[in-house]
């Protein structure tokens, strides 16, 4: 692969430049004034792992005003936006127009060609995340000739009209508070990560994306977006959750029981607790995805889980455009 090493360059309207480290402070205030932007996407929870991936991320100027951010990473001759991200598409404000966006759309494809880039997949930020409806993002990937390469469905409360809890959820938490369990926001990782390794290894031998290190890290860099809450039931520690509090969205990052959190309902009294207390003031909960392989597979027993809560569906996608 041959990728020019200049760093911005003139496409139509649009000026496209490399981030650099050195605008860290223009790119998180643009992240902070955006209408889809939310923590993930600050430069010091992007540059964690930064020795994963070789970042490739773009900021798009119009007539010299920062207009749009391009999270995104370099992989051989291909970018993702941003691979090391759930999600990751275009950062922009309410005011960018859908004829502009568009246009965006555009000179970012033909700026990636001229870069020697083949290929560029595209991890739109699911909608629950926007302070402002903004789905001219489809139109310009269809318009693009993008392909859809993965649809993972995830399940999300609407806290401004919650469904009733199904039979077999409030019966769990009847179980939970007969037994003792009990509710604790924490600072400690390690017993959960503990829970969370053994589950993950005995289930499907992988370990947690981020090791107790990285997240013990990230918890400290954001520790009023990224909060971690446990259930103990005889001192110890039976199950949890960490949640990525994006103010809007209360989304479950990581969700683990042992067999005795299980076997006591200790999630079902944590989950109520969570939605019912803490992120009540929220737009949506949203408990992650249930499926597996770019969603080829669906975990049923698990979605059956997070919809006793009165979740339903929402769906994180990626495309595949080919430059």
């Amino acid at each position: 692969m041959n990728v020019q090493t200049h760093t911005n360059a003139m496409t139509s309207t649009y000026e496209i430049e490399k981030y650099r480290p050195e605008l860290k402070e223009t790119w998180d205030a643009c992240v902070e004034r955006s209408a889809n932007g939310t923590f993930l996407f600050k430069r010091n929870y992007m540059e964690y792992h930064a020795h994963r991936f070789v970042d490739f991320s773009l900021m798009i100027y119009c007539k010299g005003k920062l207009i749009a951010l391009l999270p995104a990473s370099l992989h051989n001759d291909e970018i993702t936006s941003h691979g090391g991200l759930t999600y990751g598409g275009f950062i922009t404000s309410a005011e960018v127009s859908s004829t502009q966006l568009l246009d965006i759309f555009k000179s970012t494809a033909q700026f990636l060609k001229e870069q020697g880039i083949a290929m560029w997949n595209y991890k739109p930020v699911p909608h629950i995340y926007h302070t402002y409806p903004h789905d001219s993002e489809q139109y310009a990937l269809y318009q693009l000739g993008a392909e859809r390469v993965a649809c993972n469905l995830s399940s999300t409360i609407d806290l401004t009209s919650p469904l009733r809890y199904s039979e077999l959820r409030r019966r769990g938490i009847k179980r939970a508070q007969k037994s003792g369990v009990t509710i604790h926001k924490s600072n400690d990782f390690a017993p959960f990560w503990s829970v969370l390794e053994d589950n993950l290894r005995q289930r499907h031998n992988v370990s947690p994306v981020h090791t107790l290190d990285e997240i013990t890290l990230l918890h400290n860099r954001f520790p009023n977006e990224i909060q971690l809450y446990t259930a103990t039931l005889n001192h110890e520690v039976v199950a949890g959750c960490v949640i990525y509090n994006t103010g809007r969205v209360a989304h479950a990052q990581y969700i683990s029981a042992s067999a005795l959190g299980k076997e006591s309902g200790a999630l079902d009294l944590l989950f109520a607790h969570l939605i019912e207390q803490e992120y009540n003031t929220s737009r949506y909960f949203d408990f992650g995805i249930s499926t597996e392989e770019g969603g080829k597979y669906l975990n049923n027993g698990l979605l059956s889980q997070k919809e006793g809560f009165g979740a339903r569906g929402i769906v994180y996608e990626t495309y595949r455009i080919r430059l």
